[in-house]
């Protein structure tokens, strides 16, 4: 199958040799890259002794530019989403290291059990844009919580010749969707939205419901939900109809 894989493109390359492993052929699509703000992380880090939180693996590739100015706080316990992320912040030298399986959502309630009756604000090392559900949630359970962003996502349009190619000369089969932010990026790009019917014979494979009803409802009916918000899960949808 011909697979559109519209992950930055660092984090698309371990997807891209995933598929090539599986006998599908990867097309490249990211439609943003990562602006990194060590600095932000590294002074906030030095101002608290709170335990860390992280949604996406992105955080750890910023703390990663710290080097040996990141040794003092690897001991810190680090709340991570997903076993991605949770495997990046390890062999980046984490040594106490917690995952949630799914959503933001998850973390946050696996915090409030690890953590009762925490005093000090949790650090979340956020990027923007993000999904508000992890904060929302801690508010929620009156977990006290300091947000930095250390890291933002810059929005790339890809070139219509690369969009022809995609989705007009041959058609892609399927599309990788992780987040909702790149669903409605990628279904407001001028190109597609100029022909429509390009996308007709595309399926849209997506990370979660929230990003599901991202789709346009004209292509609704292509669109499949992972049974678990990680990337095994999505791409098993490549072996369904």
């Amino acid at each position: 199958m011909r697979v559109v894989v519209t992950r930055p493109q660092h984090s698309g390359e371990r997807t891209i040799q995933r598929l090539t492993e599986m006998g599908h052929e990867a097309l490249p699509l990211p439609l943003s890259e990562p602006i990194h703000d060590a600095e932000a992380a590294q002074k906030a880090l030095s101002e608290t002794q709170a335990a860390i939180a992280v949604t996406s693996a992105e955080t750890i590739r910023a703390l990663a530019a710290l080097d040996q100015n990141l040794s003092p706080y690897l001991s810190r316990s680090l709340f991570a989403v997903g076993k991605a992320t949770a495997k990046e912040a390890r062999n980046l030298g984490f040594t106490n290291v917690l995952a949630s399986e799914g959503s933001g959502i998850e973390l946050a309630e696996l915090i409030a059990r690890k953590e009762a009756g925490i005093q000090q604000p949790l650090l979340y090392l956020a990027g923007s844009p993000r999904a508000a559900g992890f904060e929302t949630r801690l508010s929620e359970l009156n977990i006290p919580l300091r947000t930095v962003e250390c890291y933002h996502m810059l929005d790339i349009t890809p070139d219509d010749a690369t969009l022809r190619k995609f989705f007009v000369d041959i058609r892609a089969d399927a599309a990788l969707l992780y987040s909702r932010q790149t669903a409605l990026r990628f279904f407001s790009l001028p190109f597609l939205r100029k022909y429509p019917h390009a996308l007709a014979q595309t399926r849209f494979l997506c990370l979660s419901e929230a990003i599901a009803d991202s789709v346009p409802a004209a292509l609704r009916a292509h669109a499949d939900v992972a049974t678990m918000p990680d990337e095994d899960s999505l791409l098993a949808l490549l072996t369904t109809e």
